[in-house]
């Protein structure tokens, strides 16, 4: 799938991840189910996509990787979503909502952890303001999300 695609619409269960997320880069991601990475097209671009993500009928900013994660040698691809606001508890087994309007950057390895928090962060920053253009902020509001 090229990213002209965009935006691409997905739900899925979020389950139990790696565990890397919050702990080593202080960044919480929801991992969705495997079925919701099987269905993904065959050319579905990897990568750090943003976009808007819905969870217990609230609509936050999100980016997401979407792929292998090569600094840490995945041998599985995973759709991992990190919603820009700070969460009391965890959300497993919920369902989750997003849409993804763009893309960042394909995914890349990183030759410290240093390098990758840093990448996130510029990653994340980047996101915060793109989803503050009228084009992207439209989506805030979608039926997908909010129906």
């Amino acid at each position: 799938m090229s990213t002209k695609n965009l935006p691409f619409f997905l739900s899925g269960l979020v389950v139990k991840g790696f565990g890397r997320g919050s702990k080593a880069l202080g960044t919480p991601t929801a991992n969705l189910e495997d079925k919701v990475v099987d269905s993904l097209p065959a050319d579905f671009k990897t990568g750090v996509y943003y976009g808007w993500a819905c969870i217990d009928i609230q609509v936050y900013e999100m980016v997401a990787s979407v792929g292998w994660n090569p600094f840490y040698k995945n041998e599985k691809k995973t759709v991992e979503l990190h919603l820009l606001h700070k969460f009391e508890n965890d959300f497993y087994g919920k369902q989750i909502k997003a849409i993804f309007t763009g893309y960042i950057r394909p995914e890349k390895d990183f030759t410290s952890e240093e390098e990758l928090i840093k990448a996130i962060k510029h990653d994340i920053e980047f996101a915060k303001e793109q989803l503050q253009q009228p084009n992207m902020i439209v989506y805030k509001d979608n039926q997908f999300l909010i129906g």
